[in-house]
């Protein structure tokens, strides 16, 4: 076999990844507060659907700025 492997999650994780990233520079040099708000959404998307197993992986003010800080009253 030649190439990679269409099905492999790694390489499609990579690929993922590396799109939003694209994505998010592509927004962070038209509105970088708008950049930060989508962040934000997202990693409270990802937090929940974790189970909330992600905010304890992320640096305090991340967990602020995206509203995971477990300090906060809920």
């Amino acid at each position: 076999m030649t190439g990679s492997d269409p099905a492999d999650p790694v390489a499609a994780t990579d690929d993922d990844a590396a799109e939003l990233i694209a994505q998010l520079r592509a927004l962070a040099g038209a509105d970088p507060v708008e950049v930060r708000q989508v962040v934000a959404e997202v990693l409270a998307a990802l937090d929940r659907a974790a189970g909330g197993a992600l905010r304890e992986h992320l640096p305090e003010t991340i967990r602020v700025d995206a509203g995971l800080d477990a300090s906060s009253p809920a």
